[in-house]
């Protein structure tokens, strides 16, 4: 059976039918860095994605994403329930990306002092734990909506220049509202995280879709959902607040698939 790989970057498709030594393969997404890919192969099938281990779901679905920075060609091996054990290399879309410059913004968010330091190497790796969850469930076939609308002030992957001195990129897309605007989970999933003011994000919410892909809610005011609850798309979860390092009130909502930052623009419709 030949592959299909089908994969979507703005409003251009492109369906590709490659044939890869009678295995069955489906890619559907998007293979641009920053995109997040839906495959599908045989039940009982094995992935491995640059040399890692894919979990695959006992109807063969597995989940593929493309940070940033990845180069543009990417090994993906499937390795069949026969032992069969095939190759094809992946050409992934180099983006460019914005510059965005923020000023007035406390010195001490800017660079930290050694006590705080501390604090925030505490949150990183709570941050790390709840994003490191490899779980069966599959709440993302559903597809993703909008959290909340409003103008975007921040896009994925722009350096960021705060108070002059140029920062890491922002991984997130930045929506203004009021303080007390209502914030909805973008699919369904799992809470994972909760914390009401860490140094950088403030109040912080981190929603599990399952085989490690992940929501980030930053900056928060009021968090309405506790750890370990489920959540279905659409619900109320919390309140855009102006908490942490924030010059106004909005929310930065962040899409990651284990520790790789992926764009959250690109899993919905243009707002």
């Amino acid at each position: 059976m030949p592959i299909t790989v089908s994969f979507f970057i703005g409003l251009v498709a492109t369906l590709w039918m490659v044939p890869l030594f009678g295995a069955s393969l489906q890619l559907d997404g998007n293979l641009v860095q920053g995109g997040l890919v839906q495959g599908r192969t045989l039940s009982g099938a094995r992935v491995e994605f640059e040399g890692r281990a894919i979990r695959v779901s006992d109807r063969g679905l597995f989940l593929l994403g493309f940070g940033r920075d990845v180069p543009k060609r990417q090994q993906l091996t499937v390795i069949l329930p026969d032992g069969h054990r095939h190759q094809t290399i992946l050409e992934i879309s180099q983006r460019d990306y914005r510059i965005q410059r923020i000023n007035g913004l406390s010195p001490n968010k800017v660079n930290p002092s050694t006590k705080a330091l501390e604090r925030i190497r505490t949150e990183v790796a709570l941050v790390k734990e709840a994003r490191r969850l490899d779980d069966p469930r599959t709440d993302f076939l559903e597809g993703f909506i909008w959290p909340l609308t409003g103008k975007i002030t921040g896009v994925y992957g722009s350096q960021r220049i705060l108070n002059g001195q140029p920062k890491r990129p922002h991984y997130g897309v930045d929506i203004a509202a009021p303080k007390g605007t209502v914030v909805r989970a973008p699919a369904d999933g799992v809470i994972t995280l909760t914390h009401p003011d860490m140094y950088f994000s403030g109040g912080t919410l981190i929603l599990d879709h399952g085989h490690g892909l992940s929501s980030s809610f930053l900056h928060l005011g009021r968090i309405q959902v506790k750890e370990g609850q489920i959540v279905r798309q659409g619900d109320v979860i919390a309140e855009v607040g102006a908490t942490g390092r924030s010059t106004g009130a909005h929310l930065d909502w962040r899409i990651n698939l284990f520790a790789a930052r992926l764009d959250p623009q690109l899993l919905v419709e243009p707002m």
